[in-house]
């Protein structure tokens, strides 16, 4: 099992530059940080790279398949290659995969989505509900370290698209696009969701107009309470609850 300690060494440079997306894209890989999301990450289709764990986590943490693949590094140079202010002692880096081949189907989109908590956030709770498939339309690298955490692994056993809009329109066959608007939209009870993907707008100033008016439908939350609008990931959540229990019942 190798062992490494010094903060030189090229293995623990290039992990350092998967902390950017520019490194990412580079290398076609990812971080994965803690136990909890490196396990839910073995269970999916995504291959592993290799496995950094400390002396200590290693000593506590059960991996017997994986000896090929575990590197036990120093505290200081786990310290160097986990993006977290307190490094759990488990770093997987896994390859990124492609844009799926496959047709879209019932999903979300997230649009100009700009915090990785939100965008994280979102992902979890559709995978939750088995929505897999997640288009990602500009806004943060859905592969970045801290929206990997925010969906607790969760991305992993999703079918990710990243696309721009104008190949949003091109690919989504007969999905249906639904935007999801503050103000002048339907309910989602009124609509029909079958075979739709819920469309969900930048955190600051929702889904641009012209984004909008080439949806096939808007909808709108009702908010009885005095508020103007909800947190993008509280409002997606709930949109893709809604749609969820619809296709439950039918």
């Amino acid at each position: 099992m190798k062992i490494i300690t010094a903060l030189t060494n090229p293995l623990i440079k290039k992990i350092v530059s998967l902390h950017t997306k520019e490194g990412r894209k580079a290398h076609n890989l990812c971080i994965v940080e803690g136990e909890r999301a490196v396990k839910t990450f073995l269970t999916s289709p995504l291959e592993l790279e290799i496995l950094c764990v400390t002396e200590e986590t290693h000593s506590i943490t059960n991996y017997p398949t994986l000896s090929d693949k575990i590197i036990i590094v120093s505290p200081a140079v786990m310290k160097k290659i986990s993006t977290a202010t307190t490094p759990s002692g488990v770093v997987g880096i896994f390859q990124i995969p492609q844009n799926p081949s496959k047709p879209l189907a019932q999903g979300i989109v997230l649009a100009q989505i700009q915090d990785p908590g939100n965008m994280g956030t979102l992902i979890r709770t559709a995978v939750a509900l088995n929505f897999s498939t997640i288009v990602i339309v500009e806004g943060v690298d859905p592969w970045s370290p801290k929206v990997i955490q925010s969906s607790a692994g969760t991305i992993a056993h999703t079918a990710v698209y990243q696309l721009t809009w104008h190949e949003l329109l091109q690919q989504k066959n007969t999905c249906t696009l639904i935007a999801l608007t503050v103000t002048n939209g339907q309910s989602l009870e009124s609509l029909d969701t079958h075979n739709s993907l819920l469309v969900v707008g930048n955190e600051a100033n929702g889904l641009p107009h012209p984004w909008q008016a080439q949806c096939d439908a808007k909808a709108t939350l009702p908010m009885p309470g005095n508020t103007e609008s909800l947190n993008a990931a509280v409002a997606g959540s709930i949109a893709l609850y809604i749609v969820y229990a619809k296709r439950a019942r039918s």
